[in-house]
Parts: C-alpha cells; structure tokens; sequence
C-alpha cells in the first residue's frame, strides 16, 4: 500500500476480522534520534519530518525525537529550525523494529542571520540585537511592477511609512519611520547601500533619488527604528536608518542565469468629480453673467478623459551569479520602459551591477567589490496641467475651427479678438502638454570596495576597510514651442519671433567615503563578547550652471546669442565621525549593547560642530532560561529594553552660519546698457546653529510559539527632539531677513508598534501564511522656544485660491502640521451656510484672524496597518497586500478652490468647470479656510494581488519557469471625497492620480 494514509485509516477497518492488521504492523516502524546544536547541546523544537508525508514532530528538550508508523523502506528525513541550515538524512526503515538514527549536528545559517539582522557596520546574531530592527528578504517582497526600492516594503513593516507623491513613474515617496522628528530640517531616513551612507537629496532631472536603484538587484532590506541599532550612523540617523543589501555570487556556486520579464498595463483609477458639459451649461445659464454665458461653447469634451491614456511598462532583467575558482561574482543588467497615464509622460532606465566577493590569504581575508550604474531618461509633465484638465471648460473642443488657431497648432484657446491670449484664461491642458518637452538624463554610480582582514597575531581581531563613492549628473532641459499658448508672445503677433521658451539645467553631485574600523570578539566559556571602533569620513559636493530662461526663434529653435549664463554654484559639506561599538552576551541570556559616536560636521561655525550620541540596550532572553528552555510552546522570548540620542543637522544650505552674498532671483535682473544683469545680494545667516538632538526610549518584547509557526513583535517608544532646527521668525534687524535658520523648541513622538506572523498552514501540498502589523504614533510639539505674546505658532502649507493662504500650523501642544481653519456652521439640514463660522473667541464677532480660528486634525496617520495573507497549493501561489492608515486628514483643496459659483458669476470671457460638490454647498465665492474641505482621509487600500504558478523544470531539467499576473491598486475603502486620500502633504491640489496596473511576468533561471 503506498499510501500510508490510507493504509491507517482504512484496512485496519476493512480487515480487522481476518487478522490482517497484524501484518499491516510488519509494514511500518519507529524512528528515533537526537538533534544537536554545534556545541554538542540539544536542540529543543527542531521540526522532523519524513519527506513526503505529514509523519513527524519536534525535537523534546534535549534533542531528542521519535516518529511512529513509519513506512518501511527508504525514507527521506527533514530536520529544519529557524536560524539553521536545514539538513536531509537518507535512512531506512525496518518493518516493525526501532531505526536509531545517528547524532544529527545542525549549524547556525550564517547568510539567513545576516540578512535578518544586518546593522550598522557589520552583522549581529538575530538572538543578539537589542534594538528595534526589521528585515525583510526577496521573498516577502510587495510584487508586480515596482519601479522605485521603497515599494518592496510598502506596508510591511509596523512604524514604517511610505507614501508615493502621485502616480507618475518615478516619482517621489515620502518615508517616515515613527512620525517626523524635526519641524524644518530633513525628515527622511538614511539609506546605506551594501555599506555605503548615500546621498538622500535628491539630482536635478531625477524625481526620486532611489529611482536610480534597480528593485531587481536587491537581496534585503532592514529598518533600523530606536537608537540603539541607529546610533552607530550618529549624525543622520534621527529619522531612522534603512540599510539595502544586494545580490551577491556564493563560493562554489554553479553558474546560474536568471532572465525576468514583466509587461504591465496601467489605467486611470478614478478622476476628480466634476461638472460635465451640460450641467455646467445649466448652472452658468442660471447662475452666471452675461459675458459668462456667451463664453460656453457647444462640444462636450471631457478634458481628464483627453489627458490620460493606457500606459505600458516593459522591465526586463537578466542576471550571471556564479563562481569563478575562489571568486563568487554576479552581474546583471535592467532594461526599463514606463509610460505615465498621462499623455507624454515616461521614464526610461538602463542598469548594470557587478558584485565580487572572493576570499583571499587562507580565508583570512574577505573582499567586496560593488558597483551599481544607472541611467534614467525622463520625460516629465507639469501636475499643474492635470488641475488644468479638471477645471477646463468641458462646453469647449480640444481643436479650434477658426484660422485664428492656426498660432496656437491648431487647438482651441481662449482669445481675444485680434487672436492674442485672453488675460489670465487657463491654457488648453492638450496643448500644453504635447507643446512642452521637459526632458532629462541622469546618470548615477554607487562603488565600494570593503576589505575585511582577520588579523593572525590575535585570534579575533579583524581589520576593515570600505571605500566607496555616489556619484551622479543631471541635465536636461524644458522647450516649450513657438505654438505654446503660455509662452506666446503677443509683441511678434504673425511674425517669426522670439515666441516659445528653453531653459536648461544641470547638477553634478560627488560623495567620497572612506571608513575604517578594528573589531574584536571573543568567547569565555558561556560569555561571548565584541568590540569595535573605528573612524569615518564623508564630503558632499554639489555644483551646477545657473542658466536663464530664454525666448526662441519660431524657425530656428533658438537662437544661442539670446542665451545668458550666470555664474554656476557650488558646495561642499565634510563629515568626520568617531564610532565604537561594544557588545555582550551571556550564556545566551542576557544582552548588552552600547554604543557610542562623535560627529562634527562642516554645516556649523567652529565650536558648535561636535556633536555626541550614545546609546545603551539590553536584552533578556528569556527562552534560554532553564523554566523555559524545554517548554515547547514558547520557542523564542526575549525583551528588550534602549536609551540613545542621534543628531540631525541636515537643512538649508551648508554655509547658513556664514554672513555672504548669494546670487539673486534671475528673473530680477539689472540693466546694464541693453544687457540684463544678475546681481549677488546679502544673506541672512546664523553663528548660533548647532545639533538637533533626538533621544528615543524603546521596550521590546520579541515572542515565538509552537516552534515559530507564531512569531512576531511588541514595541514601545518615545522620541524627544530638542534644540529643533526650523526656519523661524525674527525681529527686524541687521540679518537682512525676517526668517532665519536657528534651533528652537522641542517635539516629541510616542507610540506603539505590533507585528505578528503566522504560518496557519503547513502541509506537503497547502500553505498559508499571515503577516499582520499595526502602528500607533501620537506626535506633540512641546516647545516652540521665547515667543512674543499673542504668538500662536508658524503658519504653514500654502493652499491654491488666493496670495500667501496656509492651511497648517505648528503650535505647542498640537501636532506638528496641525490644520488650522475656522469652524463652518451648518443649517438643520445640514448644508454648510457661507461665510457663516462659530465665533470661537466669544467676542460676538467672527473675524478672519487668531482669535476665531482653531486647531484641527492632522495629516499624519495616528495609525498604520499592513496585512499580507498568502496561500499556496502545490505549484500556485496567492498573495495579497492591503494597507491603511487611520486618522489622517486632506484639505481638499481642488473643491476649496473652484466648488463655488464665482467663476461663473465673473466678467473674464472664459468659464471654469466646477466640482461637482458645489450641489453639497451652493457656494458663490470662495471659503478657502473653512473646516469643511478638511475631510476624514482614512483608507483601506488593496495594494497588490500576485497569482503565481511554478512551472517547474524545462529543457531536460536544465531551466525553471515561473509565471506570475498582480493586479495593484485594486481597490481602495475610504470616505474622502477628494481623487485619492494618501497625500503626504495633507493638502490635495494638481494631484496625479495613481494608476491600477495589470502587470504579468515570467521568471526563467538556467
């Protein structure tokens, strides 16, 4: 009977009466053994299975195993723990007697501790780390099209949030871990490449920074959350650190090639919602003047139908992993094609990597060789002219059908009799966008070479060596036709004049790093301890040409005499750093880390430049003590407990504490003869600056059960930021300025992060797993330093409608960004009643100022969630991402700005489409600063679906073929009215929609 299932259950029964259950019993026996860590101690709760079947169990607290009704015959053993190379053991089972297996020793997976715990200058055992720290490898990746690294870990990772500023290919994400730190200064993470500190500004012509990176070439990426684990990288390591470790060859290795292809189609997922031709007919016809009224047309154009398209995606990646004798080595090259869902919009990208890590002088001696090219093309458009599309009049065509349009290319404008453009009407968002070629190229290279040398005088010293450099150029340049109703040049009326406009750009950044540092470890007896220190320097130089705009001749382009270059700018920043880092562990219990760093940094004047961070964790593992070491529920328990201080000084300029002369607005120009001069002008500047300083308190407990098929986090923490560096007023004087740079104030962050992971199913043919994540973060502005009185805090987030309006605030006591509007009042019905807002201050009268306006909401999410379940079924596979935030806020500033009736009730001679929430309200004018366009923008997004299904092998089991489909952006639950809820800003205005893609892919290894 080969089927032992059947078997058990079934002829037991069927032949009870005839005896043959007795011969049934010769057909099976036992299997026992014990299993041993490298030590020569017993595992407890290391997983045995028989391949094949379901028969097994694990290990009691000694090591020791035992599996009945064992077919007889030649048997396959699995023994498999976390941390642990998995190991096979062919045995064979004798019918109706006892297999003894021999000692079986399992040996710590060196790359899976690595990958899970890979912190700052170096590795830790995961059973070590004693700091807020995340890992999340290939596998766990967010599938489908991917352009940009970050979205590999979209909402898997509790405390980690990443928000894409729009749809556009390429374009930037907003990143923050655990809430921001700082008012002004920058709040990004840290990005450390295979060891190397990058720069994290961003390069003229390149929308994000980390579009120059292929998703493809990344192995893992780890987040490091509390100062404990971030204190090591000091003075950026405020905002968190995330490190990116790529894909590397392993000695011994077979040359493997691996080639993915993936097509995708992307669509529109929504549209704003707004007025159509006839209803704004009607509401113009009933509600506007007469000159509005002769202004509408007679077409019914729906102009965001007119400007977005179905857009491809092609991304194709071949890759060579192998090894060469002693020299393990990988190379690979990306192809990337991408059309933004708006007309002309696209990205294209070319990148190559070479990774070598041979091992040299009888071991001694580890080498690694990274570099990592990149050149992305890019073809971007104004998101400007997607708020164009919506507020264009829909009664109007897309072309013109008078000779009067000939100028213009032949689209409808909006004109004055003698064919000119009409005085502030809106261009043709059509037009504009195919009349505009904003064009770049960017080019990036990040290297390294780390040496790492183990000493033979002293057993356990090693010596380390990285060097490495970013280096990236950006130039491109924007044309806007002689046809360019925006740029059109009324004084050349139907001549070839200078009609049109060209400007161009360029930037030139370089980043040397060079670090060095001595580690030393050493074991007595069940005390196991490491130390190291070490020294770090890092320049940042950034130049670049200052190029004016200028006009162009209608026949020749442009003409080069009209092109006016002013002096170029240039900077540099140095940075030179002193780490040490200690740690200890005893008996595998109790955990010390400490940890200490000095800084000094060339954006400050001498002696504000040194700045120290220290940091201080502990850990109790609790599973390695004797009440729980042979509990086979609990499989892992440890708590974990940090203190530490990291230091921002990343704002503004690099010479803001330098009184000097800086070149003016180019556009403001003195004139010289018939020349037009650029002229330099005073700075304001401040001696004072000094180090932002954020100190961070985290409790941890990490938690395993029922041999981690349960498994997960708890964190608690609290973050205080002092001495904050924001851009702030001051009294008139001789700074030549009324808002400076200084330090002032402080803020905090406190919260609560939760992760769990189950693996609810494992079977030969089923699995299931669930990974779920939920973060909790409260932020509060607790200074704001002296202030005058009746100060009620700095005005931020300009909103559309209006010169100089904000929407947000920061005040002590609120959060950072809090809104700031005045409170609406409504009828019994309901319905918002115009200008009419409660008088907070009780004076018995509402006035636009301090006293009548409040405090309301935020836009950062006061909680974040992720979940992922995934199913697989022999060769398919399913899984899903959904993602949430909760208690954020959007000011809807698309409704703010046009829901009303002005526009119709004007004498412009041109109309403007109206959102369609005008019917809610029945505005006649604008109420920009009213609480009712802040709306409740919590969401639960379906980021991502993957349906996969493994091939298996091909071609003589020479290749392995795996297909795949994903659907992203699925679907999307949320009350906001606006086109999408995940703004970063808070305030929605000219957003570009974010795109639902279909995306299939192939993956074939050989």
């Amino acid at each position: 009977m080969k089927n032992p299932y059947l078997a058990k259950m079934v002829l037991p029964l069927l032949c009870a009466g005839a005896g043959i259950s007795s011969a049934y019993a010769q057909g099976i026996g036992t299997v026992s053994g014990r299993v041993l860590d490298e030590k020569g101690q017993g595992l407890p709760g290391v997983t045995v299975l028989l391949e094949g079947t379901s028969l097994g169990g694990s290990t009691n607290g000694d090591g020791t195993f035992l599996i009945q009704n064992a077919p007889a015959g030649p048997q396959t053993l699995i023994i498999s723990f976390v941390s642990f190379t998995t190991q096979r053991q062919t045995i064979n089972v004798t019918a109706g007697q006892n297999t003894a297996v021999p000692t079986l020793t399992l040996s710590e997976n060196t790359t899976l501790l690595n990958e899970a715990v890979v912190v700052g200058y170096g590795t830790q055992r995961k059973q070590d780390v004693t700091g807020a720290v995340t890992a999340i490898t290939e596998k766990d990746f967010v599938k489908g099209q991917v352009t940009n690294p970050e979205q590999l870990v979209q909402g898997k990772i509790a405390g980690v949030s990443i928000t894409t500023v729009g749809g556009a290919p390429g374009a930037a994400a907003t990143v923050r871990i655990r809430g921001n730190s700082s008012l002004n200064a920058n709040n990004d993470p840290l990005y450390v490449i295979d060891g190397v500190p990058v720069d994290k500004d961003g390069i003229s012509g390149a929308s994000n920074p980390l579009t120059l990176i292929n998703p493809n070439d990344i192995e893992s990426v780890t987040v490091l959350k509390d100062a404990s684990s971030t204190a090591i990288y000091g003075n950026r390591a405020s905002n968190g650190v995330i490190l990116v470790t790529t894909k590397k060859g392993l000695s011994g290795e077979k040359l493997t090639v691996n080639l993915s292809s993936q097509t995708s189609v992307s669509q529109r997922f929504k549209e704003y919602d707004v007025l159509n031709a006839g209803e704004l007919r009607d509401i113009v016809n009933a509600n506007g003047s007469a000159r509005q009224i002769a202004a509408l047309g007679t077409a019914n154009t729906n102009w965001q139908k007119e400007i977005f398209r179905t857009a491809a995606t092609y991304d194709n990646n071949i890759s060579l992993t192998g090894s060469v004798g002693k020299l393990p080595f990988r190379v690979s090259y990306g192809n990337l094609y991408q059309d933004g869902i708006v007309i002309t919009n696209n990205l294209k990208r070319n990148s190559g990597s070479i990774s070598l890590s041979p091992v040299l002088l009888n071991d001694r001696l580890k080498v690694n060789v990274n570099a990592k090219g990149t050149r992305v093309d890019n073809r971007f458009i104004d998101d400007g002219q997607v708020g164009s599309a919506v507020l264009f009049d829909p009664t109007q065509p897309v072309f013109g059908t008078g000779d009067q349009y000939g100028l213009y290319g032949g689209y409808f404008q909006f004109l004055q009799p003698n064919g000119t453009p009409l005085g502030l009407a809106p261009g043709n968002p059509v037009a504009s966008l195919r009349n505009t070629n904003n064009v770049s190229t960017v080019d990036r290279f990040i290297g390294n070479v780390q040496l790492d040398y183990s000493l033979p005088m002293v057993e356990g010293l090693r010596a380390n060596l990285n060097l490495g450099t970013d280096v990236s150029k950006g130039e491109g340049a924007t044309t806007n036709q002689p046809t360019d109703f925006g740029n059109f040049n009324a004084k050349e009326l139907g001549t070839p004049g200078l009609n049109g406009r060209y400007k161009q750009f360029n930037q030139r950044k370089n980043m040397q790093l060079l670090e060095a540092y001595l580690a030393y470890g050493k074991q007595f007896g069940g005390t196991r301890f490491d130390i190291q220190g070490g020294y770090s320097y890092q320049s940042f130089v950034n130049k670049g040409d200052n190029f004016l705009a200028y006009r162009f001749d209608q026949n020749t382009l442009f003409n080069p005499e009209d092109k006016l270059t002013v002096p170029g700018y240039y900077s540099k920043l140095v940075l030179l750093s002193y780490f040490s880092r200690a740690t200890l562990n005893v008996k595998d219990r109790y955990l010390l880390t400490a940890t200490v760093r000095n800084d000094n940094t060339s954006r400050f004047a001498p002696g504000n430049r040194s700045g120290w961070f220290p940091a201080v964790g502990l850990g109790w593992r609790l599973k390695g003590e004797d009440f729980l070491a042979n509990n086979n529920t609990i499989s892992e328990l440890k708590l974990r407990a940090s203190y530490g201080r990291t230091g921002q000084q990343d704002i503004g300029g690099v010479y803001d504490y330098l009184p000097r002369y800086v070149l003016g607005d180019a556009a403001a120009q003195y004139q010289l003869g018939g020349q037009g001069i650029v002229t330099y002008r005073s700075s304001g500047y401040n001696r004072d600056l000094r180090w932002e300083n954020t100190t961070t308190w985290n409790v941890g407990l990490d938690y395993g059960f029922l041999d981690n098929r349960i498994s997960g986090a708890i964190e608690v923490y609290e973050r205080k930021s002092t001495d904050l560096l924001a851009n702030v007023n001051v009294a008139a004087g001789g700074n030549l300025t009324n808002r400076l740079n200084a330090n002032v104030g402080s803020l905090r962050n406190r919260g609560v992060e939760f992760l769990i992971n189950g693996a609810a199913v494992r079977s030969q043919d089923w699995n299931v797993d669930l990974n779920f994540n939920l973060a909790y973060n409260k932020n509060e502005i607790t200074s704001l330093g002296p202030q005058t009185e009746g100060f009620t805090g700095y005005q931020v987030g300009g909103i559309p409608g209006g010169t100089g309006n904000t929407i947000q605030i920061q005040t002590v006591g609120f959060p950072s960004n809090s809104f700031y509007a005045q409170q609406q009042v409504y009828d019994a019905n309901g319905r918002p009643l115009q200008g009419v807002f409660v008088d907070i201050d009780g004076n018995g009268m509402v006035t636009p100022n301090a006293t009548d306006f409040y405090r309301y909401k935020q836009s950062a999410p006061r909680l974040t969630l992720g979940f992922t379940p995934s199913v697989s079924y022999r060769k398919v596979s399913l899984s899903t991402l959904f993602r949430g935030n909760v208690g954020n806020y959007v000011y809807n500033g698309v409704a703010a700005n046009l829901a009303n009736f002005a526009n119709a009730k004007g004498s412009t001679g041109f109309v403007q489409n109206i959102p369609r929430d005008i019917y809610n309200t029945g505005f006649t004018s604008q109420q920009l600063l009213s609480d009712y366009y802040l709306q409740n923008a919590s969401f639960l997004r379906c980021e991502n679906i993957t349906l996969g299904y493994n091939v298996g092998k091909l071609f003589n089991d020479k290749a392995n073929l795996r297909l795949s489909a994903a659907v992203q952006n699925a679907f999307l639950i949320t009350k906001y009215d606006g086109i999408d809820p995940e703004i970063a800003s808070g305030i929605d205005n000219n957003f570009y929609p974010r795109a639902r893609t279909f995306t299939f892919g192939l993956n074939l290894g050989i």
